[in-house]
């Protein structure tokens, strides 16, 4: 039994880039299913797609990488289950300096910090990806 589904989505992909692997596997859930939209939008990620049937779900991760250099330098996980981290929209964290993304969940759903600033939305920070 996984505590914190999305840090083993995280940390899948951590290590798989580590490894420099072409693809990864995660169990399914819609929240990690959005994480993967935004990380795909955003360039982290060449594709993902979901296997399996209705009670076996899997998502099938295909790692990006620019000729030998990782495109995903670091993740790390912000807020966590014993521990939630909640921001205004003012003040929601620029991810090194703007070159990184947060990932922030909204009442308007899971989307990245600068969607969330243009928007004027606070929520919890999931997470950071550079």
């Amino acid at each position: 039994m996984i505590n914190d589904p999305i840090a083993d989505l995280l940390t899948r992909i951590r290590n798989a880039n580590q490894r420099k692997k072409k693809t990864v596997s995660a169990p399914y859930s819609k929240v990690k299913n959005e994480i993967l939209k935004i990380l795909k939008n955003e360039g982290y990620i060449i594709d993902f797609k979901v296997d399996g049937e209705k009670t076996n779900k899997k998502l099938v991760i295909f790692l990006k990488y620019k000729g030998n250099q990782k495109v995903i330098t670091g993740l790390r996980r912000i807020s966590k289950p014993g521990f939630r981290v909640y921001s205004e929209a003012e003040k929601l964290p620029k991810v090194l300096n703007g070159y990184g993304t947060g990932i922030i969940s909204t009442s308007k759903g899971i989307m990245t910090d600068d969607q969330a600033r243009e928007l004027k939305l606070g929520g919890e920070v999931l997470a950071f990806i550079w």
